[in-house]
């Protein structure tokens, strides 16, 4: 009997350790998403985020 208890412990363990990594990589992909100041709302960074900015000055600057 004591076998059984010991492989169940084992799993719970292991169950929390899976869902705990989960949790935090959930919590990572919200944080970089939120985070994300250059790219676009998803945080991939696949695209580059438009600099309005940046080329408002540069028509300033060259008068149109």
């Amino acid at each position: 009997m004591p076998d059984n208890y010991l492989c169940y412990m084992i799993q719970e363990i292991l169950v929390g350790i899976l869902f705990a990594g989960a949790l935090a990589y959930a919590g990572q992909a919200i944080y970089k998403q939120f985070q994300a100041k250059n790219s676009c709302a998803t945080g991939c960074g696949k695209c580059g985020a438009v600099d309005f900015k940046k080329i408002e000055a540069e028509l300033k600057s060259k008068g149109l």
